[in-house]
């Protein structure tokens, strides 16, 4: 079957390293489904007419393509969930003593950044230590 009136075009998405997978995937995502839906349009214009598309199969395509973008909402939303969690979290470091896992660094934390990398403590004297499996936390006495 001959498919016309539908035209590909290139776009390039420049993202940044802080921007996260999943708005990526949300793009990608939003083109497949924009384009889908231009192939379904193509095909519905272009099918025979004695032997047309099956409904259920029409609408079994469309239900997929409509799970796959509730997933990717799904996944943004948690995303943005874990995010504020790491933030909460991430705020009780600040004024107590922490050590890094390789007992290397220490010092008592001052600001705490979180980022798409993951959550980094950075102390008074202006050491980073990373938030990771093996740090020592301990509340920080006063003199």
């Amino acid at each position: 079957m001959a498919v016309s009136g539908v035209t590909s075009s290139t776009s390039t998405t420049n993202t940044s390293s802080s921007s996260s997978t999943s708005s990526a995937d949300a793009t990608d995502a939003t083109l497949n489904y924009q384009s889908f839906l231009k192939l379904l349009v193509a095909q519905m214009k272009n099918q025979d007419p004695t032997d047309p598309m099956d409904a259920s199969e029409q609408i079994a395509q469309l239900a997929t393509f409509s799970q796959v973008e509730q997933t990717i909402k799904t996944n943004k939303n948690l995303e943005s969930l874990l995010a504020s969690e790491s933030l909460t979290q991430a705020s009780t470091y600040i004024g107590r003593t922490i050590t890094s896992s390789d007992g290397q660094t220490s010092g008592i934390v001052a600001q705490v950044e979180v980022t798409s990398d993951g959550v980094t403590a950075i102390t008074t004297t202006g050491k980073q230590i990373a938030i990771q499996t093996g740090i020592t936390v301990s509340s920080t006495s006063s003199d």
